[in-house]
């Protein structure tokens, strides 16, 4: 299967229903986009885009990203995401690095190719209307149809990785379509489901789960108009009533802690129950649950959490809340799922099961817990790292794929993410210290926003990044009662500030294992750097 074929397919079995729209706007139907990608098709034989060649997509969600994305593939070329938050040189860099020919610009984002050069750039359009910003068309032709092969070249989807380097991941047609397809034995997709797309479509995890599955199956996909704040989100989910979401952790461990955590640790008492008492936490989660199903729109029944690991807290939260979560594992170098499970299946702090069709193995398993590097084999398994063989040949053995992620398996054949290997820390008696797991604990403190274990001159130390008006509530008592308001509540929260760290790494040490206690804490003024997927900037803080 390629995406020509898949695309084809979904127009000719649903030319009526709605494939892409805007959740207050424009809307296309199956029937719709496919004549819009033909058109694009024949804009871009008009730039001179051949087979082969290299088209970029630098734009936030939108219709016209789904019509420039299948008007790319669907005549050959190659498709290059270029996720909207990369920084300006980071774009520069992936149009050089990738030999764009042409690229479908959004008008908030074109700035950093004002100016560019490059041997191969020679077409520059807008992505809301399709004019041209940059070059000369030719004459008017007919866009012959392009016989697309399984094994040519879909995309090039440039990481947004924490380790500071960003490749050019590339797949192929049957690697996407393969992924796609197999997922549907995870979780079952119709051509009435209805999916919110919050995530960005530059990204291999909304690209092929959250685009290119619902298209096969003839489902409907909405996109909003500004970035997911709440004031944007909740009336879209009010309107939309979307049946399938996806998100990073972040988003949902939001939502816990802003709406439920902070709600009931609000007073000593109710505090106190919460925290001890298991039959009343259970019973509040129960009703937040309720609550938060509503919110979604009330006919939610997929909610997939992938990119990063969800924080035990959160997990336990929606379990008792009864909410529709799933969790799934992957990279962009494997278009991009290997594990999951859907929401009848999930397991605590589990992956679930390897998808079929997907092969992963443990290498060098520890002899006690059997952790180990991921390796997996399968048609969703990159071609390799464009214009990078060294890099790609150091990450292959024998065909298998090196994820650098750790992991294991328990009996019943579920996988467990454990964190990378590069940030592993091997303590001082031989022990692998996984600080994803020590920052699980810490980011469950009432209080912190995140937070980021690194180890210094053979010390654990936590660099804390605290939600400063939460602190301020747990003592609002204290500060009411000040006579010089200014200078003793600056003061009086230096003081409680100490106090507040030396029991944060209290109770953090209280929950971890002997080899992981927290020798230091630090305060981070602001928020971390992240990816586009929210992930932490490691490299950044070593």
């Amino acid at each position: 299967m390629t995406l020509q074929e898949l695309f084809n397919s979904s127009c000719a079995r649903y030319p009526e229903r709605t494939a892409v729209a805007f959740v207050h706007g424009e809307a296309f139907s199956y029937g719709q986009m496919k004549k819009e990608v033909e058109k694009t098709m024949n804009l871009l034989a008009r730039m001179n885009v051949k087979r082969g060649d290299r088209v970029a997509i630098l734009s936030g969600n939108m219709p016209n990203w789904c019509i420039a994305y299948f008007a790319v593939t669907c005549m050959g070329a190659v498709a290059v995401p270029v996720l909207p938050d990369f920084h300006p040189d980071e774009v520069r860099h992936i149009i050089r690095h990738s030999g764009s020919k042409a690229v479908f610009v959004s008008a908030k984002l074109k700035e950093p190719l004002e100016g560019l050069q490059t041997g191969q750039l020679t077409h520059i359009a807008a992505i809301e209307d399709f004019s041209l910003l940059r070059g000369t068309l030719s004459a008017e032709a007919n866009v012959t149809p392009a016989t697309v092969a399984e094994t040519d070249l879909a995309s090039i989807i440039y990481t947004s990785g924490t380790t500071g380097r960003s490749k050019g991941v590339m797949l192929t047609h049957r690697n996407i379509t393969f992924d796609a397809e197999m997922c549907l034995h995870i979780q079952k997709i119709v051509e009435t489901d209805v999916f919110l797309s919050v995530l960005p479509l530059s990204h291999t995890y909304e690209n092929t789960i959250g685009f290119i599955l619902p298209i096969m199956q003839g489902a409907a996909v909405y996109y909003l108009e500004k970035p997911p704040a709440a004031s944007v989100l909740v009336p879209a989910l009010r309107k939309i009533r979307p049946t399938v979401m996806l998100s990073v952790p972040l988003i949902i461990e939001k939502i816990y802690r802003n709406q439920v955590q902070a709600r009931f640790t609000a007073n000593k008492p109710l505090a106190f129950l919460y925290r001890h008492v298991v039959p009343f936490r259970k019973a509040v989660h129960y009703m937040a649950g309720r609550q938060l199903k509503k919110t979604f729109g009330g006919r939610l029944h997929f909610f997939g959490i992938g990119g990063a690991k969800l924080d035990a807290t959160v997990e336990l939260f929606l379990r008792e809340a009864r909410f529709p979560y799933a969790i799934g594992y992957g990279l962009t170098e494997t278009a991009p799922l290997l594990a999951g499970a859907n929401p009848s299946q999930v397991r605590h702090q589990a992956v679930g099961p390897v998808m079929r069709g997907v092969q992963i193995k443990i290498d060098r398993p520890d002899p006690e817990t059997g952790v180990g590097e991921i390796l997996a084999r399968g048609e969703n398994v990159m071609k390799g790292y464009y214009r990078e063989p060294e890099i790609t040949r150091s990450v292959f053995t024998d065909g298998w794929f090196h994820t650098g992620d750790l992991g294991c398996f328990d009996k019943q054949g579920r996988l467990y993410i454990k964190g990378r290997l590069k940030t592993m820390i091997l303590g001082a008696g031989g022990e692998n210290i996984y600080p994803e797991d020590i920052e699980s604990v810490i980011n469950g403190i009432r209080g912190v926003a995140e937070s980021l274990v690194l180890e210094q001159k053979g010390k654990l130390v936590a660099m804390v990044h605290l939600n400063i008006e939460e602190i301020e509530k747990q003592y609002q008592q204290i500060l009411a009662g000040a006579v010089q308001y200014v200078n003793d509540r600056k003061d009086e929260l230096n003081k409680q500030m100490a106090v507040f760290l030396v029991e944060l790494k209290k109770y953090a040490n209280m929950h971890l294992n002997r080899f992981s206690q927290i020798h230091s804490v630090e305060i981070m003024p602001t928020p971390f750097e992240k990816t586009p997927t929210q992930k932490i900037k490691r490299y950044l803080y070593r």
